[in-house]
């Protein structure tokens, strides 16, 4: 009788986030990012058995201790991935200040583990490096902050975001972590870039660069000693460079034959930054390629789907962070093979490390979050919106 007087109610079908999600999702890049994480536990079994052997471990500790990381990155990434702009930017604001904070105390209560930086601080059972987890939410709250700065009478958001750089970049330098820090500087360059920068802005950044890598120079005797290494025209062969070196060469295309490898029984990084060296004697220059057209996918597809994004703050952070994820792995391989001087950063979730998987995970479900398929509306309504 209702229905006949007043109609039908009308049922207000919910679609299931997880369907709507697969939909959405670049399964593309996401299944990249799971290769990655098989290549980085099959590359731990060859790494990491010498040292846990030389620390009196399980031969699989490492490798155990790797799993676990990455599964609870994955989870996060996953998580972090089904959600939307708005809350990515709130949770990536509270974990930017958590982070910095952390990275402020850190030559208070930060231990260097006999490698020359303060970097970490240690737990007993884990360790956690602070910068880690900085990148991802500086470069959404950068993008922030540049965004509000394009709106009608907005902040000054350029000059904010480029004043948190510099603070971080100093305070990175304190440690000294000179890589990182100029990862932080080239994220914030390539959304600013993005962003509509003047390019005399842009050189005078470059510039300006240059000259604190002089200053770093001169006054820092850690900065100094690896620049020399990297300009000499040998390498010892008994450092990390040398090993590295040797092994990338002797794995020739196919690579020496799983397990009999040697690098890993030399250098005590080879699970970590060296890695891929790891990877080059082993199983040859074709597993070197395999592993650089995955991290060249998972970028250049992002940027790809970014370009359609009309929303200016998603396509800042999302190409911050893509970029920022494709040039530490540059960095890394680089170094490896005397491309670039060594900074002691990792391949991002290949080499070993806690704090490096899970905050990678966090990166890449903020940008598998960024590039979901979304409706863009029309140009008109976008800018009505900023006439109101």
């Amino acid at each position: 009788m209702t229905e006949m007087v007043h109609g039908a109610v009308p049922v207000r079908t919910v679609d299931p986030i997880l369907p709507r999600w697969w939909r959405t999702i670049d399964v593309w890049s996401m299944s990249c990012i799971l290769l990655l994480f098989a290549i980085g536990l099959l590359l731990g079994l060859a790494a990491s058995p010498p040292l846990a052997a030389r620390n009196g471990l399980d031969p699989f500790y490492y490798v155990s201790r790797q799993a676990f990381f990455g599964i609870l990155s994955l989870g996060v990434m996953f998580g972090v991935s089904m959600m939307t702009p708005q809350l990515v930017r709130r949770l990536a604001v509270l974990g930017f200040l958590g982070a910095f904070v952390a990275l402020a105390l850190l030559p208070v209560f930060g231990t260097d583990f006999g490698k020359g930086a303060v970097r970490w601080y240690s737990f007993g059972f884990a360790s956690v490096q602070p910068s880690e987890f900085l990148k991802p939410g500086f470069v959404v709250v950068a993008a922030w902050f540049m965004a509000a700065g394009l709106e009608p009478s907005g902040p000054p958001g350029r000059l904010w975001s480029f004043a948190l750089a510099v603070t971080i970049v100093l305070f990175l330098a304190l440690q000294p972590d000179f890589g990182q820090a100029a990862l932080v500087l080239f994220s914030w360059g390539v959304m600013y870039f993005v962003g509509g920068a003047p390019m005399f802005l842009l050189l005078g950044l470059a510039g300006a660069v240059a000259a604190a890598g002089t200053l770093a120079y001169n006054s820092s005797e850690h900065f100094a000693r690896r620049i020399d290494g990297f300009l000499s025209a040998e390498v010892d062969p008994t450092t990390q460079l040398g090993y590295a070196t040797n092994a990338i060469r002797e794995g020739g295309f196919f690579g020496v034959g799983v397990g009999e490898g040697q690098v890993k029984w030399s250098l005590p990084d080879a699970h970590t930054d060296f890695i891929i060296a790891v990877a080059a004697e082993e199983y040859g220059l074709v597993c070197v390629l395999v592993i650089i057209m995955l991290y060249a996918t998972i970028t250049v597809r992002s940027l790809m789907r970014l370009m359609k994004e009309r929303d200016i703050f998603i396509r800042l952070a999302g190409t911050g962070l893509a970029c920022a994820f494709g040039v530490q792995a540059i960095i890394n391989m680089g170094v490896a093979v005397r491309l670039l001087p060594a900074k002691g950063m990792t391949l991002p979730f290949v080499s070993y490390g806690g704090s490096s998987v899970i905050a990678s995970g966090i990166a890449l479900g903020m940008l598998l979050a960024f590039t979901r398929t979304r409706p863009q509306g029309g140009i008109g309504d976008i800018l009505l919106r900023r006439g109101r």
